[in-house]
């Protein structure tokens, strides 16, 4: 028997950075060369993949791979090449805004014809087209708070004790079943979808791979801690509106109770958080370390810049009638209210579907 048998199977890889990592977690090849990671696509399959294995063994880590892999000094000079790729990319290609104020500033106009992927779900989206938003969602989901936790132990006073309060109230408030991974895991149930920890890996496209990664990147890295809470204050001061939207897709495709649930939790929740973020975790960070604000900038605007990426993709799929996925879901568990089939003839929910982008 496998005395490392829990946790998620390593998925397949998607080109030879991956490859290479998923072999030597295996056991079974070497690393990658850190120059490896300098001509790779810094936002693309195989150096996300790659990095995103890295960081999976700081949190429940995959099956058959020794905890004490975490901290293999190899492994970590390849993640470390891996970063540097990806963060320099982040840093050339995100605009960022002239000044911390004007970041915050932009976070708080909602367009008055908005066009992003919670306008279009509430709009005109398809049960179809909710269980894949919500399968490529639980990469975070199904660990929702646990990046930004990592922060914690390098804020004091004001900023830490509001962050806290946060994440407690992320984590349930002490109630098992209202851990908003728990929540999620509940709206996945009533889509039909697998719940099982990393089961929509293999499925989710690169960019959303670079959106959790982000996360991982600035919660691992001290030095990054603006950054984290930039990227902090980004989700929660842009989650209420944006949760009200989905909360009414799941109401009128009958996606079902949960499903609808955990986004009318989070319009009320994220409505609070917000405040406490703007006015105590970032007001209370910059008492003490005023020079983070260009930090903190950065970390909305390089979330704002990936989470862009990411609704391109999916809207481009989705509006030309096709899966967003590089892999289909599962059949739906229950049978869902009947939806139009994409043009393609083929129905992403049925096991026969493709599923996968070929353009």
């Amino acid at each position: 028997m496998n005395q490392h048998a829990r946790g998620p199977l390593l998925p397949p890889d998607r080109g030879p950075l991956s490859a290479a990592v998923a072999a030597y977690l295996r056991g079974t090849g070497p690393l990658p060369r850190p120059a490896d990671a300098e001509a790779a696509d810094p936002y693309g399959d195989d150096l996300q993949l790659a990095l995103y294995l890295c960081y999976e063994l700081h949190y429940r880590g995959f099956a058959g791979v020794p905890p004490d892999t975490e901290w293999d000094p190899e492994l970590l000079r390849v993640r470390a090449a891996l970063e540097r790729r990806f963060r320099s990319a982040l840093r050339a290609d995100t605009p960022v805004h002239d000044s911390l104020d004007e970041a915050i500033a932009a976070l708080l106009v909602e367009p008055a014809e908005g066009t992003g992927v919670t306008h279009f779900l509430c709009a005109e989206g398809e049960l179809w087209q909710l269980r894949e938003y919500a399968a490529v969602r639980s990469l975070y989901h199904l660990k929702e708070a646990d990046p930004h936790a990592w922060v914690l132990p390098r804020l004091w006073g004001r900023a830490k004790a509001a962050m806290a309060a946060v994440e407690y109230d992320e984590f349930g408030g002490g109630r098992p079943e209202r851990v908003h991974a728990r929540l999620f895991a509940d709206l996945m149930t009533d889509l039909g979808l697998d719940t099982a920890y990393g089961r929509h890996l293999d499925a989710a496209p690169a960019e959303m791979l670079a959106v959790v990664n982000l996360m991982s990147l600035f919660g691992l890295h001290r030095e990054l801690r603006g950054a984290l809470v930039g990227h902090f204050a980004e989700v929660e001061i842009t989650s209420s509106p944006g949760s009200r939207r989905l909360a009414e897709a799941m109401r009128r495709t009958g996606a079902g109770p949960a499903a609808e649930f955990f986004y009318d939790e989070h319009v009320e929740a994220d409505a609070v958080h917000e405040q406490v973020v703007r006015h105590e975790v970032i007001g209370g960070l910059l008492a003490e370390e005023p020079e983070l604000a260009p930090d903190i900038a950065f970390g909305i605007d390089a979330t704002e810049y990936l989470e862009e990426r990411l609704a391109r993709r999916l809207l481009a799929d989705w509006r030309a009638g096709r899966s967003c996925l590089r892999a289909p879901l599962e059949a739906p568990l229950r049978t869902p209210a009947q939806q139009p089939a994409p043009r393609n003839g083929r129905h992403p929910i049925h096991p026969e579907s493709p599923g996968i982008r070929t353009v």
